[in-house]
C-alpha cells in the first residue's frame, strides 16, 4: 500500500486520504496513518506544486542555464565541500553530482544572459578547485519528472459527421 500511496501523491499531492482510500479500497484512517509514517520516516519530505519553471522564468523575463562544472575533489570530503559552496549561491537553483567528463551540473537562473555570464566569470570560475565550466542556455523544456510541460493548441475544427 505504501508504494501506491506515494505514487498517488506524486501525481497529485492534494489528493486527500479519503480519496486515496477509495482508490485503494482501504479505510481513510489506514491511509492517513500510512501517510504520517511516511512523513515521520522521511520518505515524504514535503508537498509542493509542479511548476513549469521555464514558463515562470520566461513570464518574469528571466533566463535559465545548465552549467557543467569540472572540479578537483578535496581530501576526505570529495566533491561535497565544493558542491556546498556552489549551491549556496542564490543564482543556483539545482546542483547535482555527475559521472563523466564533468563533476557537477548546475541549474542557474538570472535576469538575463549577462547576469549568468557574470555569475560564471566572477563567482564560479575563480573558485578554488573549479577547473572548468561549460554553460548551456535553456531554450525550451518539454518534459520534466514525467510531466509534459508543453501544451498543444486545441483543435478548433468542427467534427465531421455523416
Amino acid at each position: 500500500m505504501t508504494e501506491e500511496i506515494v505514487e498517488i501523491l506524486r501525481r497529485d499531492a492534494r489528493t486527500t486520504p479519503e480519496e486515496i482510500a477509495a482508490m485503494l479500497g482501504r479505510s481513510a484512517a489506514d491511509v492517513a496513518r500510512a501517510i504520517r509514517k511516511l512523513e515521520r520516516d522521511g520518505v515524504i519530505l514535503r508537498y509542493r506544486a509542479v511548476i513549469n519553471e521555464e514558463a515562470l522564468a520566461a513570464a518574469a523575463g528571466r533566463v535559465r542555464a545548465l552549467i557543467e562544472v569540472r572540479t578537483t575533489p578535496q581530501k576526505n570530503v570529495g566533491f561535497d565541500r565544493i558542491a556546498e559552496r556552489i549551491y549556496r549561491f542564490p543564482e543556483v537553483k539545482s546542483c547535482s553530482l555527475l559521472s563523466g567528463g564533468y563533476d557537477l551540473l548546475l541549474v542557474v537562473e538570472g535576469r538575463d544572459l549577462q547576469q549568468i555570464g557574470n555569475f560564471v566569470a566572477e563567482k564560479l570560475a575563480p573558485m578554488e578547485n573549479v577547473q572548468g565550466t561549460v554553460t548551456h542556455f535553456l531554450l525550451k523544456k518539454y518534459k520534466e519528472d514525467g510531466d509534459i510541460l508543453v501544451r498543444r493548441p486545441r483543435d478548433r475544427r468542427l467534427a465531421v459527421t455523416p
